[in-house]
């Protein structure tokens, strides 16, 4: 199940969930099912704690597309695709959120314990990055 957001190349995905008994909940993510890109990439942020102000991302990319799971604790997503802007809590480990390309994203007000599992659809290429705000309202307007 998707639902759409307020801004462009974004939306929650919920993934499917087996109650296991006792054995706690299974969460299942499927490749262009669930997840609309092949994975290439797969990193998770935690030990945030010591710095509650910490905001991480604050950047756009031309091309990755990625998806975004709080496994653990909660934080919020700030999307912004240059004309909308939306701020989206993330507290449950089978809700995560579709990022698509050109969509400046920011991760803020991590809370208990907050670990973001990330799946992306490339490696890492710093040249696929924009971060200047500015130059991202450019490239937009640009590449439309």
């Amino acid at each position: 199940m998707s639902t759409d957001l307020s801004v462009k190349n974004a939306r929650l995905i919920k993934l499917q969930t087996v109650l296991d008994g006792f054995d706690g909940i299974l969460s299942i993510a499927e490749i262009q099912r669930d997840i609309p890109f092949e994975v290439r990439r797969v990193y998770y942020i935690y030990n945030l704690i010591k710095h509650k102000d910490v905001m991480r991302g604050k950047h756009a990319h031309k091309k990755l597309e990625q998806m975004l799971f709080c496994v653990n604790g909660s934080c919020v997503i700030e999307l912004d695709d240059g004309e909308n802007k939306q701020e989206i809590l993330l507290n449950s480990p089978n809700v995560g959120i579709y990022v698509g390309t050109k969509l400046w994203h920011t991760m803020k007000n991590f809370q208990n314990n907050c670990i973001l599992l990330v799946l992306a659809s490339d490696v890492y290429k710093e040249s696929d990055y924009i971060r200047d705000y500015e130059e991202f309202v450019k490239y937009i307007k640009t590449h439309a």
